[in-house]
């Protein structure tokens, strides 16, 4: 996505599925005695396959963001203490580094990404999502039809990056200050947006990769980036996947729920189970050639709502209206949203889920632009990625919910025979809630089928988590059946040590 004055039309689902589970009112949950639960969760001992999802997050170097490390010299604790994997970057506006084509200017693309090289794995995804102003027309097409202008931009990139010395301009010697080299490289930003056909996209893809190639054999590529909704695998995706003939490593793409803020709480939630669909439809297009039935999807952009201000402060998406920021970034409503994404992608077989982005508005951002303060956002992410290591041998084991339209349950076995169980609680009061609180509920999980388990601990997000420092870890009794209460909006992750 990008929030500037590339244009890009914003993506999102809509779907015609009916969220269910609208209440009157919410219930209290009484957690225990006599009070019946609202639910019941029945985990069985089989597995069902692996599940491996790494959590990470965004950042757009441009002339609007540039300065947030800047003015929040401690974000990179903040940033780390997520463990993001592949943490992507996408330098667009006047962060796209080289000005004319003799000049270049990597002061504001620097500003981001030299922090961002030092945290976490140390390996970003550094997404060429453009390239420099004057390679297009007035309509943003390109003037070179053979990308190899394009592919020149990005060889030097790479350059600078990964040489010893960088490359030699017009204007001079450049290089990174860090030396720190950059492995993964997405090869273009939403094609579908930006004035690419399929085919048009595969010829530059086969272009840019052999010649980054060139400079570093090493790199790996992520193809694509989709701005997706519903069905789009299935139209863009042939032409390339029948096309292309330069490495694939990740076939990435990006959900949205909504562009428009007016959206009711239910059509969001609706929107989940076909980020799930459309997951298993770029996969059925990758089986379709042999070369690329083994690459991994990954979802390199994922929030609540796409739109954003344009310069006269109207909608992008409607430009008709004002631009109002959606609060359901960070509000409780994330709390039940992203877990049920997290879970939903998973279990299609997504292997990454990106953050879009890290440090923003509250529409947003997972910490506040300006202060680097945590949102309710930060810590959703934050105990996904600590709960669900990826690489950790995770199995999803088989369950029976009497609540499938409102809860979304995930439980997981690791090697070492601790089990997860996830419970997100995405019951919608009335039907034109907007940021609404949600149901509370209360969830019997039956867990006496997995064995002996010698202490239990439960983390839960919802309305009442303070921002500042986020929800602790507090001890259950270890009993075959454990209750959860959830207020509203809400996750609970229940972790069971053998």
């Amino acid at each position: 996505m990008k929030i500037g004055q590339l244009g890009l039309i914003c993506t999102f689902l809509a779907l015609a599925i009916a969220c269910g589970g609208s209440g009157t009112g919410s219930n209290g949950g009484g957690g225990g005695g006599s009070t019946p639960p609202d639910a019941t969760v029945t985990i069985a001992s089989t597995s069902k396959g692996p599940f491996s999802v790494e959590m990470s997050t965004s950042f757009q170097p441009a002339e609007w963001d540039y300065q947030f490390f800047y003015l929040n010299p401690t974000a990179t604790t903040t940033l780390g203490n997520l463990a993001p994997h592949h943490v992507r970057l996408q330098g667009v506006s006047q962060a796209v580094p080289q000005t004319t084509v003799s000049t270049w200017d990597f002061t504001m693309l620097d500003a981001v990404t030299q922090p961002v090289l030092g945290v976490g794995d140390q390996s970003p995804e550094f997404q060429i999502a453009a390239g420099p102003a004057f390679m297009y027309d007035g309509n943003h097409n390109f003037l070179d039809p053979s990308y190899q202008q394009f592919a020149s931009y990005a060889q030097d990139l790479v350059k600078y990056y990964n040489v010893p010395g960088g490359f030699t301009a017009a204007d001079g010697q450049h290089a990174s200050p860090s030396g720190t080299r950059i492995t993964w490289w997405g090869i273009y930003n939403e094609p579908n947006f930006n004035n690419l056909t399929s085919t048009q996209y595969t010829h530059l893809y086969n272009g840019v990769v052999p010649a980054l190639q060139a400079v570093d054999p090493s790199l790996k590529y992520a193809a694509v980036e989709l701005g997706d909704y519903i069905g789009l695998a299935n139209q863009f995706l042939p032409a390339f996947v029948s096309g292309v003939t330069a490495p694939v490593d990740v076939l990435a793409t990006h959900f949205y729920s909504t562009c428009h803020q007016t959206d009711t709480d239910s059509t969001l939630f609706a929107t989940v189970p076909g980020f799930a669909m459309e997951v298993r439809a770029i996969y059925a297009q990758l089986n379709t050639n042999p070369a690329l039935a083994a690459v991994p999807v990954w979802v390199t952009e994922n929030n609540v709502n796409a739109d954003y201000a344009i310069a006269n402060g109207m909608s992008m998406c409607i430009p008709q209206q004002k631009f109002v920021a959606d609060p359901r970034g960070s509000s409780a409503f994330f709390a039940a949203w992203r877990p049920y994404v997290f879970s939903q992608l998973g279990s299609a077989g997504a292997q990454a889920l990106y953050h879009w982005d890290f440090g923003a508005d509250k529409q947003y951002g997972e910490v506040d632009y300006s202060t680097g303060a945590p949102q309710l956002s930060y810590w959703v992410d934050y105990w996904l990625g600590k709960t669900f290591p990826p690489d950790a041998g995770w199995q999803v084991l088989q369950l029976m919910s009497s609540n499938v339209a409102e809860l979304e349950t995930l439980a997981v076995r690791n090697t070492d025979q601790s089990v997860v169980v996830m419970v997100a609680n995405h019951a919608v009061d009335r039907s034109t809630d907007n940021d609404g609180t949600g149901v509370s509920k209360t969830v019997a999980v039956d867990v006496s089928a997995l064995g002996t388990f010698s202490s239990a601990s439960l983390v839960t997000i919802d309305l009442n988590t303070n921002p500042a420092n986020g929800p602790a870890a507090k001890s259950v009794t270890v009993a075959p059946q454990i209750t959860i209460d959830l207020n509203g909006y809400s996750v609970s992750f229940l972790t069971l040590q053998p």
